[in-house]
């Protein structure tokens, strides 16, 4: 994020010895252990985990994997290429739940989150995580201990030091450049940094027996990115920064990147060449996806089909206007579609605008060439006055569902019993394909998770956090029909902001476990007797 005010300079030239300071205790590769998560207040009044075991209902659709990416519901915050946001693995199917959790911070009251989670070949968890007082790191853990094996200090974002200087901490949490990664093919993590460089790395254990990681390959994109960004020392330039915010590999191999101020590159991993194209005026503050067909890059103006030239340079196929509204909602990071692009199948494509008075899913043909309107449907959701996402759809089979996080500005907004409006809705896509129908809506309250189904079981997974007139703040691990909407069962995971996971996903792990990033640390749901256990 980038702020010009002359209210910041004078605040910041006060901060600069605080800055400093902060940016000692960044140099620091990662935190010590910690023990697991502390409850809040009220657990004893919070209703525990309600509702019956589920039988497992696999839900059929089609799978397009990309061949320089892990496994499908491994390799990516979003799950796979797609963003599709599902994944192959069963999850817990409420049998006897148990909860586990592990704080990932110095201080469990200190703002912190591991943004995403990913699970190499030998079933070891990654994490990315960060914290105000240590720089971000990559993390090899222990899935069933959740205990860190190994750490890797990643570049300190800009919007770090702004948060030190302004005394603000949402600055971080709204700043998306390097929460994106992903696992390729190797089981290599392939991650852009706020020093706007990409790193792949892979993990080794050494002949002493420690696991560690190690950086392979490293492009700089500085040269062509403006880079004039955020330090202790100044924490509001003059010039111009533009952060990456995600990086993917589309189905040649080659690694596409995205920047928050609308740049779009490659980078060719054989030979290092990287070729730009701008998107002059937009803004991109989510990742992207990628098909056998091309690129999807969503803006807070339109979506966008592109391709690779020959050398590599991103071409526009076609361009799509959404309504962006009038206003960034309360509950979103800038004025357009929260909503990573998600691909259904191999025709559709579906991201959310940011109309008023309510919010609409659109879906839109993905071919190149398409006879009349590529605009399939326009269904809005949610009550007017009260619709708004920050996170990408879920896509199978023939249906998109979308959460509602309008509401939520930051983890007081949970606070003191309070929650967001709420809801999620499924739309199906009919089978002419020449319009959507609004299948099922849940009033379950998931304020901010990006939501996972289990194509295995078929439960779509969200995390509630519903109203309490008692004030007791309780987070539960809810589980929905996928085809019918119904919550079949909650587990409660804890009470109070450490359990918030304040726009963390859910990730299911290949033992059927489900782990969602809180505030403070990580949190881990599995069946104890039966399957999953």
């Amino acid at each position: 994020m980038k702020f010009r005010t002359s209210k910041l300079r004078r605040v910041a030239t006060r901060a600069v010895s605080q800055a400093g300071a902060v940016a000692l205790v960044l140099a620091a590769a990662g935190a010590a252990q910690a023990g697991p998560l502390p409850d809040g207040p009220g657990m004893s009044q919070a209703r525990g985990s309600t509702g019956r075991p589920a039988g497992p209902h696999p839900v059929p659709g089609s799978e397009v994997h990309n061949p320089f990416m892990a496994q499908d519901g491994r390799s990516a915050m979003h799950g796979d290429s797609y963003a599709s946001n599902t994944q192959p693995q069963e999850g817990p199917l409420g049998r006897h739940p148990r909860v586990t959790s592990a704080g990932k911070v110095t201080d469990p009251g200190e703002p912190g989150q591991c943004a995403a989670a990913t699970f190499l070949r030998n079933g070891l968890m990654v994490l990315n995580c960060g914290a105000a007082s240590h720089r971000p790191t990559l993390r090899l853990e222990d899935p069933s201990t959740l205990k860190d094996l190994a750490t890797y200090p990643l570049p300190v974002r800009p919007s770090t030091y702004q948060a030190a200087a302004t005394h603000n901490p949402a600055l971080m949490f709204s700043d998306t450049s390097g929460s994106y990664y992903y696992l390729d093919n190797h089981d290599r993590i392939v991650i852009a940094g706020a020093d706007q460089r990409i790193q792949r790395l892979t993990v080794r254990r050494t002949t002493s027996g420690r696991w560690e990681f190690k950086q392979a390959d490293d492009w700089n994109l500085r040269s062509h990115l403006p880079h004039d960004c955020a330090t202790a020392a100044d924490p509001d330039p003059v010039g111009e920064c533009d952060p990456v915010t995600a990086v993917q590999p589309d189905y040649r191999g080659l690694l596409w990147w995205v920047s928050d101020h609308g740049r779009v590159g490659t980078v060719n991993p054989k030979t290092g060449t990287v070729r730009t194209a701008g998107l002059t005026g937009e803004q991109i503050e989510n990742s992207f996806s990628t098909g056998p067909d091309g690129a999807f890059i969503a803006t807070d103006h339109a979506l966008y089909k592109m391709h690779a030239a020959p050398d590599g340079t991103p071409r526009t196929d076609w361009r799509e206007t959404y309504d962006r509204g009038t206003r960034t909602k309360p509950g979103q990071i800038n004025q357009g579609t929260g909503a990573t692009p998600a691909l259904l199948g191999n025709s559709y494509v579906g991201i959310t605008d940011n109309a008023d008075p309510r919010m609409h899913v659109l879906v839109y043909r993905r071919g190149s060439h398409v006879n009349g309107n590529r605009l399939v449907c326009s269904v809005p959701v949610f009550r007017p006055g009260a619709s708004a996402t920050e996170n990408s759809l879920t896509a199978w089979g023939n249906g998109f569902t979308v959460e509602n996080d309008y509401g939520y500005t930051s983890i007081k907004s949970t606070q003191g019993g309070m929650s967001t409006p709420g809801g999620i809705t499924k739309i199906e896509v009919d089978k002419a394909g020449d319009g959507c129908n609004v299948a099922w809506t849940s009033k379950e309250q998931s304020p901010t998770v990006v939501t996972k189904l289990s194509r295995s079981n078929g439960l779509l997974y969200a995390y509630s956090k519903p109203y309490s007139s008692k004030g007791v703040d309780a987070w539960y691990l809810t589980a929905i029909d996928w085809r019918t909407g119904t919550t079949r069962f909650r587990t409660l995971t804890g009470t109070g902001d450490t359990y918030n996971n304040n726009w963390s996903p859910i990730t299911l792990g290949p033992d059927g476990s489900a782990y969602i990033s809180t505030y403070s640390g990580i949190v881990r749901v599995h069946d104890g007797a039966g399957q999953n256990s």
